[in-house]
């Protein structure tokens, strides 16, 4: 009796998440809409000046299209896992594993584990590959902001493909051992294996994984070169080297970033960036990133996905033995890869409601960032870049401040312009 009540009540209380995240997510989505296109006719007195009307309804418009497909996504979401779970899918492929050649494939084997968390993922690919399609080569390309062709994004998809099979089975086989084999404490193993994987792309990243989709060639222009040398120096950076990537191909979007970490860090420039900004502009932004370095943004936030990590790996070592966490999601087999793949189906719904803390986060770096950029170069400058930016990429200028705090890891324009300004 005691059992079927925590069976039941789990059902329940996953299922009350899952509709409660949804449910959020589709009525700030309804707002995000409504909010936009309700300021769709003029543009924001703090950039009438700047920012042409034609070019503030193209990003309303864009944004509306965008929102409207993460409604999809997100009826798609729920779908999938409602399918895996309570549709049976998820104990029909552990079974089908199980019945091809026992007892190699018996369903506590790493075998069988494996196979089956590769025959999950492989499956919510194939189920999202129609939105991405349609993401790219319908609203991207509609707003003009597409650049990938069908071959293109075919080869990407092999090679990501190729990579994460390359990199995912052999963790997840190991994974899956150290739960097997290292006792109770076993999730304190797999995190230290998880935070060792995790640090190891970080390094090998730039050099070996990012070379296989884009062309990273050594900055040209000499003079802007000499101007961003000039910066590092003042904020005491150094790097492996300033890149420009063809991001061209993919995408008229620009950016620029930095990434590794100690003597792998470079610098990389969007070539659509430096075709849209003039050089002042230029170091502006990069004065910008590396105020996310020099504030530690980038370790604060790793920090922050380990110690996230570590306590999820602890809840999943105390649900693992319970019998009620598989029966109130349908799941008759109990094993180690079941317990991994039905802990990351139902976690978002559960963990949903941090995502606001997670924006907030990301917001006040932003802030810091920009703080720094208008101390080491100049917030005019950052200001006429970040509006170039707005304008190229279609950000809306008028987002509802309730989705906005709700995902937003960037503050809005208006907040983020004015703040500079005042610098």
């Amino acid at each position: 009796m005691q059992s079927a009540f925590a069976v039941n009540a789990f059902t329940w209380l996953f299922l009350a998440a899952l509709a409660l995240a949804v449910g959020t997510r589709l009525w700030l989505a309804a707002r995000q809409s409504r909010h936009v296109r309700a300021h769709r006719g003029a543009v924001p007195e703090s950039f009438a000046g700047t920012i042409a009307l034609a070019a503030h309804q193209k990003a309303a418009d864009y944004t509306v299209v965008k929102t409207r497909l993460a409604m999809v996504e997100a009826g798609v979401s729920v779908a999938l896992v409602l399918a895996l779970t309570f549709g049976g899918a998820l104990q029909w492929l552990a079974d089908a594993w199980s019945g091809l050649a026992p007892p190699a494939f018996s369903a506590h084997s790493i075998a069988h584990g494996v196979a089956l968390i590769v025959s999950v993922v492989v499956l919510l690919s194939l189920a999202e590959l129609p939105l991405a399609l349609y993401r790219t080569f319908v609203v991207e390309a509609r707003f003009g902001f597409n650049r990938m062709t069908p071959r293109l994004f075919l080869i990407d998809l092999a090679k990501q493909a190729l990579i994460s099979a390359a990199l995912g089975v052999p963790l997840v086989a190991l994974v899956l051992w150290l739960m097997a084999k290292m006792g109770g404490l076993w999730w304190i193993w797999v995190w230290l294996a998880w935070t060792g994987f995790n640090l190891l792309v970080l390094l090998v990243y730039p050099t070996f994984i990012a070379p296989l989709f884009n062309k990273f060639s050594p900055l040209a222009d000499q003079a802007l070169a000499g101007r961003v040398e000039a910066l590092l120096a003042r904020c005491g950076f150094r790097s492996d080297g300033l890149y420009v990537m063809d991001g061209s191909k993919r995408s008229s979007h620009g950016n620029a970033y930095f990434t590794g970490f100690g003597a792998a860090k470079r610098i990389v420039f969007f070539d659509t960036l430096l075709a849209r900004l003039a050089p002042a502009e230029i170091e502006a932004v990069l004065a910008h990133e590396l105020g996310h370095f020099k504030r530690h943004h980038v370790w604060k936030r790793v920090a922050v996905l380990f110690a996230a990590s570590f306590a999820l790996l602890w809840v999943l070592g105390q649900l693992i033995a319970e019998p009620w966490f598989y029966a109130g999601l349908n799941v008759s087999t109990q094993s180690t890869a079941t317990a991994l793949l039905l802990f990351v189906l139902v976690t978002p719904a559960f963990t949903f409601f941090l995502q606001p803390l997670v924006s907030l986060h990301s917001r006040r770096h932003e802030f810091e960032a920009d703080a720094y950029a208008a101390a080491h170069a100049s917030a005019a400058e950052l200001v006429r870049a970040l509006v170039k930016l707005y304008q190229d990429n279609a950000s809306t200028l008028t987002p509802d401040p309730l989705h906005s705090a709700f995902y937003d890891s960037h503050p809005p324009a208006a907040i983020r312009i004015a703040r500079l300004r005042s610098a």
